[in-house]
């Protein structure tokens, strides 16, 4: 069968974890074109990893006749517009979360990949990291009985691009970057229950000068079957990426850190190249991982997307989990602006932008 020909948009750390992870799965796909609209940065993401086509806006990509899915990987406002210019090309889509910024935007982007026949796949590594995955099984052959609390929090010193940190691009803070994992992993490992209601505490604590968002974030959210999920998220935690969860059962319980386990306890007084992401220095005592894209389970993500293009598995994580998502989080930031607990449904009109919900309730 022959191998899914991926064209990426976007040339950052999230593209650059994709291309890597597609070259650790050769036998399912290789990425053939990349495009970015910053001068020079296509051309040397493609050198840097062998791409053979490289495109300066992304609708000259959608014009490769070689491209089946596009892989999103730009900042989060121009998600919508890429999607659906995409879909009218033809092609199939995957989407770095969020999956956009706007519940009218996801309804479009679902709408849009419909009516074209295409694929809209929500790009949630956490359903594919090889930890996650195992409590998942146990927990799905009853290992712990009922299960009636589920935690995830991802912490650490702040996002990559400068984009981010600004919410008229980026939609909100630390819960719309890193909550949205979250969220989505709850929800997944429970089986995918309706939401009952959501309730968040935000707070801007260290980077006041830097952003309008939040760096710090706990959400509550109450399922249909009176399971809880708790997601703790912030942009204030040196050290390197902090990744982990928590499941309580009625007849057991079991804990995951992403990294920490796959990690050699190191001390080095000179310092070396590279430790874990978000790592600042590699002085003193430190915690290198080896395998890490795998550890995150992006390689085995994009060897399901690229199954599910050739009709082989069906797709775990699609538009519905993004629109899933994006709706708690209109819950949690309305819930932190309004000092109370959201019911869902809930999905209020006009907003342009989540976080407008907490600071202007």
């Amino acid at each position: 069968m022959a191998k899914v020909a991926i064209g990426i948009v976007g040339s950052q750390f999230q593209a650059d974890c994709i291309a890597t992870s597609v070259k650790a799965m050769p036998e399912e796909a290789e990425v053939v074109a990349v495009a970015s609209p910053t001068p020079g940065h296509a051309e040397s993401f493609a050198r840097r990893h062998g791409i053979p086509a490289f495109y300066v806006d992304h609708r000259e990509l959608l014009r490769d006749p070689r491209v089946e899915i596009v892989h999103i990987s730009a900042p989060n406002y121009v998600h919508a517009r890429i999607t659906i210019d995409a879909a009218r090309a033809g092609k199939h889509v995957i989407c770095e979360k969020p999956l956009c910024v706007t519940l009218e935007e996801a309804d479009e982007m679902i709408d849009a990949c419909k009516k074209a026949g295409v694929l809209l796949l929500y790009a949630e590594e956490l359903f594919f990291a090889p930890k996650y995955v195992k409590a998942k099984q146990m927990a799905d052959e009853g290992a712990f009985g009922h299960i009636h609390l589920v935690k995830q929090g991802e912490k650490h010193s702040g996002p990559h691009a400068d984009w981010f940190w600004d919410v008229a691009k980026s939609g909100g803070g630390a819960l719309m970057d890193l909550g949205c994992h979250g969220i989505a992993f709850c929800w997944w490992f429970l089986g995918k229950p309706n939401v009952k209601s959501v309730y968040s505490q935000l707070s801007t604590q260290v980077h006041k000068e830097r952003t309008e968002g939040e760096d710090e974030a706990i959400t509550i959210i109450e399922f249909a079957n009176d399971a809880v999920g708790i997601v703790e998220n912030s942009w204030n935690r040196p050290g390197g990426m902090d990744d982990s969860i928590e499941i309580f059962g009625a007849k057991g319980q079991t804990y995951a850190d992403m990294l920490m386990g796959n990690a050699l306890p190191t001390y080095s007084e000179v310092g070396f190249g590279y430790a874990v992401e978000k790592a600042s220095s590699t002085k003193g005592w430190t915690y290198p991982v080896f395998e890490e894209h795998w550890n995150y389970g992006f390689p085995q993500e994009m060897r399901h997307f690229a199954r599910c293009v050739r009709g082989t598995e069906t797709p775990i994580s699609d538009g519905e989990t993004g629109r899933v998502v994006q709706e708690v989080l209109y819950a949690a930031y309305a819930s932190a602006g309004l000092g109370r607990k959201i019911m869902l449904p809930f999905r209020p009109k006009g907003i342009v932008r989540p976080i407008d919900l907490w600071k202007n309730p």
